[in-house]
């Protein structure tokens, strides 16, 4: 079952958004909806994957882990966004874990429910394949990002990527809660590293510290400021 919040996350969500009401009624009846902890792992790398989720409440880390034992964070999953499409098509394991990083909850669709509507639905195929065309686009600018930008670079852009989905804005710029941890996970590199980089930035005025937080002062100039670093 899920509750009143849950079929409202279905019902906007793209995949679902397109369905003729009964279409949809059947969707909702096969979902279910199901609490995580803070620090609960949803699905792990490596496992088969036979379920799609959608966040209705808090929000999901997703990450994969590397030979040596490291993880590096991928991404952030908020109220409405979906995860678990790749591995649900073709049935093979998960290519990365998912850890509520808050209270959360999700709901929950599982492969051999889905299969069925897309026989019936094909415009929900047809939405499914986009949305992984645009996951495997974001994966390729990952890798691009990896093989032709230093690191300075790459953190400012991936600090303005945050602040643009997750942060709260803040006059011309926004803040963003994060830890120097998290964002060291994000790009496979030391805490050490990161923090010596928002240091410079912080000494040139274009952002300020504190503790779990960054607050960029200007989106505009921080963006034109690290531009080709």
């Amino acid at each position: 079952m899920t509750t009143l919040a849950g079929r409202m996350v279905l019902q906007r969500s793209p995949l679902f958004r397109g369905l003729p009401p009964p279409s949809f009624e059947r969707v909702a009846a096969l979902a279910t909806q199901r609490h995580y902890r803070e620090g609960e792992v949803v699905c792990t790398q490596g496992e088969p994957g036979d379920a799609l989720y959608a966040v209705v409440s808090g929000r999901v880390r997703i990450g994969t882990g590397t030979a040596d034992g490291r993880e590096i964070f991928l991404n952030i999953m908020e109220p409405g966004d979906t995860f678990g499409e790749i591995a649900l098509l073709d049935g093979g394991t998960r290519t990365a874990s998912a850890v509520a990083m808050t209270a959360a909850e999700l709901v929950v669709l599982r492969r051999e429910h889905l299969f069925a509507l897309l026989q019936k639905e094909p415009q929900v195929a047809l939405e499914l394949l986009r949305l992984c065309g645009e996951r495997l686009r974001w994966t390729s600018g990952l890798l691009e990002d990896a093989a032709l930008l230093d690191a300075p670079a790459r953190l400012a852009k991936r600090l303005l990527s945050l602040g643009l989905m997750h942060g709260e804005q803040n006059g011309a710029g926004f803040t963003l809660r994060i830890s120097q941890e998290d964002l060291a996970r994000f790009l496979g590199v030391t805490r050490q590293a990161v923090n010596q980089q928002l240091q410079a930035w912080k000494a040139k005025g274009l952002l300020d510290l504190a503790r779990g937080v960054v607050v960029v002062r200007s989106t505009a100039a921080f963006t034109e400021a690290t531009r080709g670093s």
